[in-house]
């Protein structure tokens, strides 16, 4: 084996290895002082979980801490309202900040779209929306939710150490529509040559 190829995966390890021991010790923190100080609370609090779980490179209900603010989340979306926000205070947090698309066969993963509709006439998206969180003015997750129906999600990571596929570059997901009717002309030209085809 390479030894360069050696070091990046060494590299990647304990690239993985920091981040998931940061976000298991902001969790901690988190659920300790929900726990120990529920009353100093502050209006924005939920914003604030909100981004921290959503951030989460393995899903953002991942850690049980995580499971109330993300389903309230759900929910708030699904009746329409707004994206809660974090006030990170004085010092602030610039460059950093979630916000919610709602998907649609403009706005979608290519796999998640799909023939549906009067006759299968339709191109829809298999999910409600897409979250995109930045941290650093950084693309660093994209969380699709309700997947297939209530609840599901599928998390995009993009941050260090990133196993995202090409070169951890994110796509653009108001392309997908077109690269999947693309496939779709292809596939089914390569049916009408080979004799088949409805």
């Amino acid at each position: 084996m390479n030894l360069s190829r050696l070091y990046m995966n060494g590299w990647r390890m304990n690239a993985m290895r920091g981040i998931v021991r940061r976000w298991a010790l902001a969790l901690t923190l988190f659920a300790g002082t929900s726990v120990l100080a529920p009353g100093v609370a502050h209006a924005d609090d939920w914003g604030c979980q909100v981004l921290l779980c959503l951030s989460n490179p393995s899903g953002p209900e991942q850690y049980g801490a995580c499971v109330p603010p993300i389903e309230r989340l759900w929910s708030a979306l699904r009746h329409g309202d707004p994206f809660p926000t974090c006030d990170f205070g004085a010092g602030g947090s610039q460059g950093t900040s979630a916000t919610n698309t709602f998907a649609s066969s403009g706005y979608c993963r290519e796999d998640l779209l799909h023939w549906g509709g009067p006759e299968q006439s339709e191109l829809l998206c298999r999910a409600t929306g897409a979250i995109n969180v930045d941290i650093d003015n950084q693309l660093y997750t994209r969380v699709w939710w309700d997947v297939a129906g209530a609840g599901s999600t599928v998390t995009e990571y993009y941050g260090t150490g990133s196993t995202q596929v090409p070169s951890q570059v994110p796509y653009d997901p108001s392309q997908s529509a077109a690269l999947f009717l693309q496939q779709s002309e292809q596939q089914g030209g390569q049916s009408g040559q080979s004799g088949g085809g409805h």
